[in-house]
């Protein structure tokens, strides 16, 4: 009882059911306390670009065999496009196959052309605006020349050297802002019910139940099942990571999570060189949990509409996320402009179903930045069991 009382998870769960609590009988106050939560997560935002640049540059230029960095690159994009393409299929098939759109009539009188209005504008995805608004990006980009950079320098370790203290001081000081995270995480669970209440939610239960099962076969059977080949436990995975998930569920963002992760994955065998490369790079071309919201929000829209979609619509619907769904990471309402830029080149599934999906997009959001920091966790322990490391704490028992 002691060593449960002593974690930090113990205190976001505890914070988490008593905002839950505040939101239900206090809704006018809890709403004030959204402030809290999104301050938290800007402070956390400010730590994950030094980490990014330095995780990044540090893990290429202490490999110094540049072959090394490109065979991980290559094998982290390749592993990234395979399974959030999987992502984005199992979403359509789930879509189709329960049909969360064929709902109450009632609920059409939720959709209103103002709300997706502002949705409508820049529809259209181009590498240089992706790049020019993805802050994460520009970062990842600046660490790989820095990383390529130092690994040409005559005194390549001082360099090196100096790196890794810069990175532990910097670890040091997040380590003491994550002690506020249970104030983050009530905060945050407190305002999204006082501001939606949960009898609001109920309407589009079926909608949400769908992506919540969705998400949960998608972790435990097909990242299960990749882990399982290598003969490691996505349970273990779960309870090691398990404070950086409650702290996800409690922000309803994976960002706050990111550097501790890191940490975590280093601890479980994983080489500094593959998680400073893979866990930045999932950020932006990983996202599982966000693919299987897109493809089924599409699905749902053109059911709640009666629009019929063909073979050849739903592998252009396919394509296009694939391509949009990249570089939209990190970007505010990215979700909805994703939506909106594929809703808008599909030409048949109109824009304005994306007001039905407002009231309730924040309580998906917990799911899929879940969803998203558990592939990319996954991703990360194929990466370094491909390069041959060992992964001690998450391997199954042997009967």
């Amino acid at each position: 009882m002691k060593k449960v009382v002593t974690h930090l998870s113990f205190y976001v769960l505890l914070a988490i059911i008593i905002g839950i609590l505040f939101g239900m009988y206090l809704p006018e106050k809890a709403k004030q306390l959204e402030f809290i939560a999104k301050d938290f997560i800007e402070v956390i935002k400010g730590f994950t670009y030094p980490i990014i640049f330095l995780t990044v540059s540090l893990g290429i230029a202490s490999m110094g065999d540049l072959k090394k960095v490109g065979r991980i690159g290559i094998r982290s994009l390749l592993y990234f496009e395979v399974v959030s393409t999987l992502s984005l299929v199992i979403g359509v098939l789930v879509a189709l196959w329960i049909q969360p759109g064929i709902i109450n009539s009632e609920i059409r009188g939720i959709v209103t052309m103002s709300d997706a209005s502002k949705f409508t504008k820049n529809t259209h995805f181009n590498l240089g605006s992706i790049i020019a608004q993805n802050i994460n990006l520009q970062i990842l980009l600046a660490a790989i020349i820095v990383g390529f950079a130092i690994s040409y320098f005559p005194k390549r370790e001082k360099y090196v050297h100096g790196l890794g203290r810069l990175t532990h001081f910097v670890f040091i000081g997040l380590k003491f802002v994550m002690y506020f995270a249970p104030i983050a995480a009530f905060s945050g669970m407190a305002s999204v019910i006082g501001k939606y209440g949960l009898k609001s939610i109920i309407p589009l239960g079926k909608l949400m139940g769908t992506m919540y099962l969705t998400m949960a076969l998608f972790i435990f059977l097909v990242l299960g099942l990749i882990l399982k080949f290598y003969k490691l436990s996505i349970l273990k995975l779960l309870s090691n990571i398990k404070e950086e998930l409650l702290i996800v569920f409690g922000t309803s963002s994976s960002e706050p999570a990111m550097p501790s992760l890191m940490n975590k994955l280093e601890k479980m065998g994983c080489s500094k060189s593959v998680v400073g490369l893979v866990v930045p790079t999932g950020y932006s071309f990983n996202l599982d949990g966000t693919s299987i919201y897109l493809s089924m929000s599409v699905i749902f829209i053109a059911q709640f509409y009666n629009v019929p979609l063909s073979l050849p619509e739903l592998a252009t619907m396919l394509l296009i996320l694939m391509l949009t769904s990249k570089g939209a990471a990190g970007i505010t309402g990215s979700g909805f402009i994703v939506l909106a830029s594929t809703l808008a080149s599909m030409q048949k599934i109109p824009i304005a179903g994306l007001g039905l999906l407002i009231g309730i997009d924040k309580f998906m959001s917990e799911a899929r930045a879940i969803t998203n920091i558990i592939g990319n966790s996954v991703a990360t322990i194929v990466i370094a069991k491909m390069e041959g490391e060992t992964i001690h704490e998450l391997q199954e028992k042997r009967n």
